[in-house]
C-alpha cells in the first residue's frame, strides 16, 4: 500500500489547495457570481433534492439548460416547479435499460453535453441486490453513473470542453474498494463498508476519466460536499449509526452543537457548482474537491471527529490512486458489460 500511495502522490500532483479564495461557508450563488452559463447544457442525477436541486437553481438561473433525471418523477415535478430552463426525464440508476433509453433520447436530440454532475445516490441502506445481483449501494452510486457516462460520451467529446462531476464524500475514508469481493458475496453485508466502497468508487472514476478524457477536452472531479443539514440522504439508514457517530442523543435528535455546524443547503451545493463552472480549474482534472477547493491528501495526519463537521476533510490516497483507478475501470466495463472507449 506503501508504494501505491506515492504513486497517487506523485500522479496527483494538482492535489492540493489552489488557493479558490472560497471555504466551507461559501454558497452556490458565491461561487457562480460572474459566470455565465448561457448555451450550455448541463444534466444532474438525482436533481430535484438536497444539494442536486440548488446546484439545478443555481445552473439555471446562470442560463444554462438544465435536464434532471429521476426516477421519482410526481416528487421531481413538485420539486422543480418554476425552475426556468429546466426540463425533467425518466432514469432509473439501478437499471441498464432505463440508463440506455435516458442516454438515447439525449444523443438524438443532437445536443453536444457541457457538464454531467452524477449526483443521485443511496446511503447506509439495508443489504438490496439490483437484478444482476450487484449490491445497491455499488449499483447506484457508481456503476450507474459509469453506464450513464459511457452512453453520454458522444455528446461530451462533441462539446469540446466538458467537464464531469461526482458527488462523492468523506464516506469513502470507511473503506476502500474491495476487488475481491466487490457485492458481499463472501463477506458479512455492512452498510457503511458498502457506502464506503462506493464513494472510493466516485473519486476513482474521476482520476481514470480524466487521465482518459483529457486530450479530448473532458475533465473529472470528485467531490465532498460538506455535512449537510435538512438533505434526504440518509433518510433510512439506522439511528443507531448516527448515535455510534456521537452525533444524536437517545432520542434519535442531533444535537443542538453539532446541528449548528452542518452547511445549509446552498453551502452544501457550492462545491458541486465550483467542480462543474469555476475557470480555477481550466485545464485540470482527475481531483478531489471540499469546500469549493481542491482537497489535502490525507495521509493520516488530519483528525477527524464525526461530532465537529468541519474535521471531515481530506482525500485518501487509496481513492485517488491510478492503477486502483483503471483497475476498476476494467472491473466496472465487466461488471456493466460495456466497452467504454474515450477516444
Amino acid at each position: 500500500m506503501e508504494h501505491s500511495a506515492t504513486a497517487a502522490v506523485q500522479s496527483n500532483h494538482y492535489q492540493q489547495p489552489i488557493g479558490s479564495g472560497f471555504d466551507a461557508f461559501s454558497t452556490s450563488d458565491d461561487v457562480i457570481r460572474g459566470i455565465d452559463l448561457g448555451g450550455k447544457t448541463i444534466i444532474v442525477t438525482g436533481g430535484y433534492a438536497g444539494i442536486g436541486l440548488e446546484a439545478v437553481k443555481t445552473f439555471a438561473e446562470a442560463g444554462a439548460q438544465v435536464i434532471v433525471p429521476a426516477r421519482d418523477l410526481a416528487k421531481a415535478a413538485r420539486n422543480i416547479a418554476g425552475i426556468p430552463n429546466t426540463t425533467l426525464e425518466s432514469l432509473d440508476l439501478m437499471d441498464p435499460a432505463s440508463i440506455d433509453s435516458f442516454a438515447r433520447k439525449f444523443l438524438q436530440s443532437g445536443r453536444s453535453l457541457d457538464i454531467l454532475v452524477n449526483n443521485a445516490g443511496i446511503m447506509w441502506v439495508p443489504l438490496t441486490r439490483d437484478a444482476r445481483g450487484y449490491e445497491s449501494q455499488l449499483s447506484t452510486n457508481h456503476l450507474g453513473h459509469f453506464q450513464l457516462t459511457a452512453r453520454l460520451w458522444p455528446a461530451l467529446k462533441q462539446a469540446g470542453n466538458a467537464r464531469v462531476i461526482s458527488v462523492s464524500s468523506f464516506g469513502h475514508h470507511i473503506a476502500p474498494f474491495d476487488f475481491e469481493d466487490p457485492n458481499f458475496e463472501n463477506r458479512e453485508y455492512e452498510t457503511l463498508a458498502g457506502y464506503g466502497q462506493s464513494k472510493t468508487a466516485n473519486n476513482l472514476f474521476a482520476v481514470e476519466l480524466d487521465r482518459r478524457g483529457k486530450a479530448l477536452g473532458v475533465h473529472a472531479f470528485s467531490l465532498h460536499p460538506g455535512s449537510v443539514n435538512g438533505t434526504d440522504l440518509g433518510r433510512v439508514a439506522p439511528m443507531a449509526l448516527f448515535q455510534q457517530m456521537g452525533t444524536h442523543d437517545a432520542d434519535g435528535n442531533i444535537y443542538p452543537e453539532v446541528a449548528r455546524m452542518l452547511k445549509t443547503i446552498p453551502q452544501g451545493a457550492a462545491t458541486t457548482v465550483w467542480c462543474a463552472t469555476s475557470p480555477q480549474l481550466e485545464g485540470i482534472g482527475g481531483l478531489y474537491c471540499e469546500n469549493a477547493e481542491v482537497a489535502e491528501i490525507d495521509n493520516g495526519d488530519i483528525e477527524h471527529r464525526y461530532d465537529e463537521p468541519l474535521t471531515l476533510r481530506g482525500v485518501k490516497p487509496y481513492s485517488i490512486d491510478p492503477e486502483n483507478a483503471r483497475r476498476l475501470w476494467i472491473l466496472s466495463e465487466q461488471m456493466t458489460g460495456i466497452n467504454f472507449e474515450t477516444n
